[in-house]
């Protein structure tokens, strides 16, 4: 059986599916991002590449896309499993606090970024109104690259992280006034633009009400039935009816059908269904959110992109840097640090899947000449091509000013005068239990933390903590960790506590340090390089599930305290022969 006589969805579907099976796992080997390889297969698959080249080389048929638009829509539903999933992770009370940067920062963001973009455009000859337009489409990122590439960079409950989203859930309501505006601007809306508007608002409002007034009532008896249902496939179909159907009703209103999708995860957010259904909707979520970026990579004509190489960078770089620094100094007049201020301001740095629509639509309504269109929307896809290297950008460029706000002494003291003191190194949870028992003893500390919000929450209740990497000789010798009684190391990241353990052992030779550890072989790294004691996360839980078991079955607390003592020893021994 030739290519031609397989049925061109089925076609496109094994070709993907083979993508995702064989060369993105390939690709990922060597290195390159998940979306990256998926928009990198995208392109090389797509009509504009592959398509091309069938003309010299037939077999090349069955690496092709015939009919991309026909796979767009389970593309579509990709980004919708993502933000449901993302619901998952908050709840209304969560969600409540993300207010003020959805309302603030988003809403902000979306108007003055599009006001900028549109003063940009009229020097070319774009009419005002259809410059407000190009605008506003220009002024809404990716959501679902920007927060794929967060999860994969386990970045995704980070403060700029959860920022990011709060500014994309703003844009996601925006499309319903933009869509709108383009209806209207292309004439393709009815004759009262106002009438549409306020049905539009009303439909979403009852639409959004309902999930919240109904959802309770109806979901969650619906989740319980299926449950109770022999198989597991009936809890499945009931979810996927589920985030299917919160979508579809948001997108009938008029509203962006992934905002249905989200509520209703948040909705679910505390049930007992969370997790079941997190771990059955995963395996479509990735499938199909795979398919949308390989969707957006075959609409990539790397020869129009060529002809216009030298503008086309420049419009890329022009509108993440611009993106920036709007997002940068709203976010700072809001009195969000500049770090991650500048680096939610990169993440959000490329356009959105939404302009492409908009872009189109004024194409056909002869609001843009079809070169203009062609150029806007190669635009978006290269700064979405673009998007994992705006990601690196944005984590390295946040790095960076807090180390430089370190260095250069802000919020630390010229040079510590204490001695005898324990020196914390991170105040996250393990943190802030050590330093409160050290505080309950009476016992002199100070601790350091790269977290600028989380150092000026802390100082406010008059802790002696203080923005610093602790892996930089330079801040240790701040604190005077040479007078110091000892090093506690609580940093979660592997690499960041063997450098502050390293640097540490380089200043003071004979310091205690006790360090937490993510596993035995980190453990035994930790060891190697300077650490007195090591805490191994995984083994201490092991061995005090061990411990309290073997009480409960009657032996000796000496017995039971001798055998932990043994396992410990002979987990965290070296492994060439340190059993004996």
């Amino acid at each position: 059986m030739d290519h031609a006589a397989l049925p061109l969805p089925t076609a496109d579907v094994l070709l993907y599916l083979a993508s995702a099976g064989v060369i993105v796992p390939f690709l990922q080997r060597l290195g390159i991002a998940q979306v990256t390889a998926f928009l990198f297969v995208g392109v090389l698959t797509g009509p504009h590449v592959a398509g091309r080249l069938t003309e010299f080389a037939p077999w090349l048929a069955f690496f092709t896309y015939n009919d991309p638009r026909t796979l767009e829509r389970l593309g579509e539903l990709g980004v919708i499993f993502l933000l449901f999933t993302l619901g998952l992770e908050l709840s209304l009370d969560r969600l409540a606090a993300l207010r003020r940067w959805m309302l603030g920062l988003g809403s902000l963001q979306v108007l003055a970024t599009g006001a900028a973009i549109a003063l940009i455009a009229l020097p070319f000859g774009v009419r005002p109104a259809t410059a407000v337009l190009i605008g506003l489409s220009l002024a809404l990122s990716s959501t679902a690259v920007v927060m794929q590439l967060l999860i994969e960079q386990r970045r995704q409950t980070s403060e700029a992280g959860r920022i990011a989203f709060a500014v994309l859930l703003a844009q996601d309501v925006a499309v319903v006034p933009i869509l709108l505006l383009a209806g209207f601007l292309s004439g393709l809306a009815i004759a009262d633009p106002w009438a549409a508007l306020f049905e539009t608002l009303v439909l979403t409002a009852l639409a959004l009400a309902s999930l919240l007034l109904l959802g309770p009532r109806v979901i969650r008896p619906l989740l319980r039935l299926a449950s109770r249902a022999a198989g597991r496939e009936v809890l499945v179909a009931a979810a996927l009816f589920l985030v299917i159907g919160s979508a579809a009703l948001t997108g009938m209103a008029g509203a962006s059908p992934g905002l249905g999708a989200f509520l209703a995860g948040v909705l679910l957010a505390e049930s007992e269904f969370r997790h079941t259904i997190e771990a059955d909707i995963e395996p479509f979520k990735g499938l199909l959110l795979g398919l949308f970026f390989v969707i957006v990579g075959t609409s990539v004509d790397p020869l129009v992109v060529l002809a216009q190489l030298p503008p086309l960078l420049l419009a890329v770089a022009g509108l993440a840097a611009l993106k920036a620094l709007i997002l940068a100094a709203l976010g700072v007049l809001l009195r969000l640090p500049l770090a991650i201020a500048l680096e939610v301001g990169l993440l959000l740095g490329q356009g959105g899947e939404f302009a492409l629509v908009v872009f189109e639509l004024a194409r056909t309504g002869g609001l843009l000449s079809a070169e203009a269109a062609r150029f806007l929307v190669a635009v978006v896809l290269v700064s979405m091509l673009a998007s994992p290297l705006l990601a690196r950008l944005a984590a390295e460029v946040s790095a960076r000013f807090r180390r430089t706000l370190a260095s250069e002494g802000l919020g630390l003291p010229p040079v510590s005068e204490q001695v005898g003191h324990i020196v914390v190194a991170g105040f996250g949870r393990v943190g802030r239990t050590v330093a409160q028992l050290f505080e309950e003893a009476g016992i002199p500390w100070l601790a350091l933390d790269l977290d600028p919000e989380l150092v000026a929450r802390e100082r406010g209740r008059n802790r002696p903590i203080f923005l610093g990497d602790a892996g930089r000789p330079e801040i240790l010798a701040r604190v005077r960790l040479e007078s110091a009684q000892a090093l506690i190391v609580t940093l979660d990241q592997p690499a960041t506590a063997e450098r502050t353990v390293s640097a540490a052992r380089r200043i003071a030779p004979h310091l205690p340090i006790i360090a937490r550890a993510r596993d035995t072989a980190h453990a035994r790294r930790l060891l190697d390089i300077g650490a007195d004691a090591v805490v191994p996360e995984t083994v201490e839980a092991s061995l005090q599930l061990a411990g309290r078991t073997f009480e409960m079955l009657g032996l000796p607390a000496e017995e039971v305290q001798l055998r932990l003592a043994r396992e410990r020893d002979l987990l965290l021994a070296p492994e060439t022969g340190a059993t004996a």
